[in-house]
Order: structure tokens, then C-alpha cells, then sequence
């Protein structure tokens, strides 16, 4: 990174930290309210796709632990 690029970053990162700082002093930083419907739906879908996957994953282990095993004949 050179000088310009790291002077730039460190001017962003400054202004940005700026304007995070609370409007009340006595609010805390890591409060950040309740939680909102599109974190929750996000986790669902998470869910949902996990529950897939481990489904699909699940039914094919199955499916090959039902087939016969073919056992070698002596010659």
C-alpha cells in the first residue's frame, strides 16, 4: 500500500469513526437495539438450507447403506 492509499484509508476510517460515536454519552456503544425481521429471516433461511443439505447428505447415505455389499468370491 503506498503512502496516498494508506493516508486516504486512515482519513475514511477516521471520519467514519466520527460519525459512529453516540448522541448521548451515557448510550452504549455496543447497544444496538432489538433485532430486526431481516436478521431473523436471514437466520431462517440459514436454517432451512442447513436442514436441506443435511436431508439431501442424509438420504444418500441411506440409499448406499441399504444396497448389498458384493463380497468377493473365491477363486
Amino acid at each position: 500500500m503506498n503512502q496516498s492509499t494508506q493516508m486516504f484509508a486512515t482519513v475514511v476510517h477516521s471520519i467514519h469513526a466520527l460519525l459512529r460515536l453516540p448522541e448521548r454519552p451515557d448510550a452504549s456503544a455496543r447497544d444496538r437495539g432489538a433485532v430486526s425481521i431481516e436478521q431473523v429471516l436471514w437466520y431462517a433461511a440459514a436454517a432451512v438450507s442447513v436442514a436441506v443439505v443435511a436431508a439431501i447428505i442424509w438420504s444418500q447415505i441411506k440409499s448406499t447403506a441399504s444396497t448389498g455389499v458384493n463380497t468377493p468370491s473365491a477363486p
